[in-house]
């Protein structure tokens, strides 16, 4: 998490545990990235367990380790599973294009951050009691405006009430994130994320 090793280990913990019984509820292959989505959360969030240990114990090679995993999950992976998953569900036509849209968009701000980790000097550093991670420079306004059309607008065009809850509650998330912690938001609203991520078992468990 964004405050201490404990909490990282602990919101892993709960949130994997979540992920495994989400999963379990999924009744077809195409409900299974969205069910894995509350189990990948988990696994984020004890990778950032990694990097406050690696500033504890002065890890350098684990802090580098810990730290392009971590970027991973946020910068590549979010934005390309959570469009694509929400779009798998979709059974209206109409919906269904509009979420293509959105996975087009996800997959372009997934391949350019991927790159971005490849090629660039990326480092995590703690600042108060948050981690701060590197952020592109290059088209950063537009980068977070598409990342959280991908990530968070998505969900609001999808047909089931739950995953437009989601969506929203991610995007009000991000705002609040934001203003309070501007510096480290990247680690902070993730953090929130993954704990909003929980809603998705209460979709499949209303589902049955």
């Amino acid at each position: 998490m964004c405050f201490s090793v404990t909490a990282s280990f602990t919101a892993g913990a709960i949130l994997s545990v979540v992920g495994v019984a989400t999963i379990k509820k999924a009744r077809k292959k195409s409900e299974i990235p969205l069910a894995s989505i509350p189990l990948f959360f988990g696994v984020q969030q004890f990778i950032e367990g990694g990097v406050w240990l690696s500033f504890q114990y002065g890890f350098s090679f684990l802090n580098q380790i810990a730290t392009y995993a971590y970027l991973g999950f946020v910068y590549v992976l979010w934005p390309i599973l959570v469009p694509f998953s929400v779009g798998l569900l979709e059974t209206d036509p109409h919906r269904k294009n509009i979420l293509y849209a959105f996975q087009v968009i996800g997959v372009a701000i997934g391949v350019y951050l991927l790159y971005f980790i490849i090629n660039a000097p990326v480092v995590s550093q703690i600042v108060g009691k948050s981690i701060i991670y590197s952020m592109p420079s290059q088209y950063g306004v537009f980068l977070v405006g598409m990342y959280l059309l991908a990530t968070c607008v998505s969900c609001l065009f999808s047909s089931h009430r739950i995953i437009n809850i989601l969506g929203v509650l991610a995007v009000v998330s991000f705002v609040i994130t934001y203003h309070f912690y501007t510096a480290s938001y990247v680690s902070v609203w993730c953090f929130f994320a993954a704990l909003l991520s929980g809603v998705i078992y209460f979709y499949f468990r209303r589902r049955v």
